[in-house]
């Protein structure tokens, strides 16, 4: 086990390395400093005023190589935007924005808090649902009940992410007057308010998806040896789709789960931005807009840092979920 996951880790530092230097390749080469500065000081601005603001915010050095300083000097190699590209993302000093100024690492620690009271709610209760769902219909394969649940899987897996919200403000929150519409309370006893509507579109939004998987997952293990072993030994129905098909299905169900949970991290784009939770889903979108190169490399990076140790957390699942797994 630990000879297995010091080589993980080694596979996803090197890919953590790798997608640096594709950030570095698509904010700094593709896109020119120059015209970083433009869109954040505006094209009419003094030649002076976009020196100055380089200066400011680190972009006036060199990409790759220092020629100011002779070979033998270390500077020519570290005093590079290169150099202290993979500096600021390996050491997490995010710097400022490129929009506001402000420190990027403020920033994600504020938008921390609401992004994950929407997607952790949001993420068991879309994990319960679609199991207890998809769980249910692969019990009654091929009935009336099956085919019924399919279509409304297919027509919710038709319907854009967009629509959902737009009908959940509609009547939800504008005819039925239930929930707000958007905004957002740190308050305990008030925020389940303002967190109601989204999850329940996120829930509705990714049923389809979900249940068809787990639904697929189930029948294939119902058609094992040991189901029917099961049966043949007085084993109620209850207790074989809970007991033995749900636990046997446990490694391509956490697969599934574990490989989300990083992503709790950096909330949802969508639901954030329409429903106006100031979480970092909301901020990405926000930087995307605002031209803030600074801070959606940082959304980027950190959303690929996420993504790898997920799935190095998700083969450990595995040797947990299944001791017939062994990792080596």
């Amino acid at each position: 086990m630990a000879a297995y996951l010091v080589r993980r880790i080694s596979y996803g530092a090197v890919t953590v390395l790798g997608v640096l230097f594709l950030l570095f390749v698509l904010f700094f080469a593709v896109t020119n400093p120059d015209d970083i500065a433009r869109k954040a000081v505006g094209e009419r601005a003094r030649p002076e005023v976009y020196v100055q603001w380089k200066k400011n915010h680190g972009y006036d050095k060199p990409l790759f190589l220092n020629r100011e300083y002779a070979a033998s000097n270390a500077k020519r190699y570290t005093d590079t935007l290169l150099f202290e590209h993979y500096r600021s993302m390996l050491t997490f000093d995010f710097g400022r924005s490129d929009a506001d100024d402000t420190p990027i690492a403020d920033r994600l620690l504020k938008g921390a808090g609401p992004s994950l009271s929407l997607t952790v709610p949001l993420f068991i209760l879309d994990v319960v649902v679609a199991v207890a769902v998809g769980l249910f219909v692969a019990f009654f394969r091929e009935t009336l009940i099956d085919r019924t649940v399919l279509v409304l899987c297919i027509f919710t897996m038709s319907v854009a992410t967009l629509l959902y919200i737009i009908a959940g403000q509609y009547l939800i929150g504008m005819l039925l007057k239930w929930f707000p519409i958007s905004g957002y309370s740190g308050d305990s006893s008030v925020i389940w308010r303002f967190l109601a509507l989204p999850v329940i579109v996120g829930v509705i939004s990714g049923f389809g998806s979900d249940v068809r998987l787990y639904r697929t997952i189930f029948i294939e293990e119902m058609g094992r040896d040991y189901v029917r072993t099961a049966r043949a030994k007085g084993a109620g129905d209850a207790r074989v789709m809970v007991a033995h098909v749900l636990r046997n299905a446990l490694i391509p169900i956490i697969t599934n789960v574990v490989i989300a949970i990083p992503f709790l991290f950096t909330g949802s784009l969508l639901l954030e931005s329409f429903f106006g939770i100031p979480g970092l889903g909301a901020m990405t979108v926000e930087a995307i807009q605002g031209n803030d190169f600074a801070t959606l490399r940082t959304m980027v990076y950190l959303g690929a840092l996420l993504f790898i140790l997920g799935q190095i957390l998700t083969d450990v699942s595995y040797a947990i979920a299944d001791p017939r797994v062994r990792l080596s």
